[in-house]
């Protein structure tokens, strides 16, 4: 049990996709704008990361070699298009702001590479608990960079005005205050980690 528990912390503190291993970058930029963009994103990548871990652990003895990685993709991609189809049905505005970047998860490396490094060679409980971690470490650094960009650059929390007479920077808000507030957040990990050290 321990050994799972580590399985899941791993994903959050030690191999956070976003700040340790700057995985999943693209998504973490185009739909980090808002709290709700996040969660839901993350949200989805975690549901993804799960099931396919699980099947591709699952059917990993049975697949020849030559094709593991086509066989990968179509299991990612089933994950994928029922995340699609459930957030279509029961959240089509989340839907339409996270646009292109929800089909892109099929090739998002954090899912591939838990897929061919991890799922591939271990346990069915092993890779669940994995998938598990990177995907609530996903969501968590979303979150984290979600908030700071929108209280900051908009003034308000899923979209509710937290302070009156609160001046945004709205520099948060686009694609350069993405890559500002990731910035930071990454030389601030690297500060404590050193420190650490």
């Amino acid at each position: 049990m321990k050994k799972l528990i580590n399985e899941f912390l791993k994903g959050i503190v030690r191999e956070n996709p976003t700040f340790v291993l700057a995985l999943g970058l693209c998504p973490t930029l185009a739909v980090s704008v808002t709290l709700t963009n996040g969660v839901g994103m993350g949200i989805a990548a975690t549901f993804v990361l799960l099931g396919s871990n699980v099947i591709i652990a699952l059917i990993k003895g049975s697949i020849p070699e030559r094709i593991m990685i086509p066989c990968y993709i179509v299991v990612i991609a089933t994950f994928v298009t029922i995340t699609e189809m459930v957030m279509k049905a029961y959240s089509p505005a989340l839907d339409r702001a996270l646009g292109i970047y929800v089909p892109l998860i099929v090739v998002n490396c954090i899912v591939l590479g838990r897929a061919e490094a991890y799922a591939s060679k271990n346990s069915v409980s092993n890779s669940f608990f994995d998938g598990l971690g990177m995907g609530v470490g996903f969501t968590l650094a979303l979150i984290l960079i979600s908030a700071i960009r929108e209280f900051l650059g908009a003034g308000t929390l899923f979209g509710h005005a937290l302070i009156k007479g609160f001046e945004p920077a709205l520099v948060l808000g686009m694609p350069p205050g993405a890559l500002l507030v990731i910035g930071l957040l990454l030389g601030f990990f690297n500060m404590l980690k050193n420190r650490k050290a």
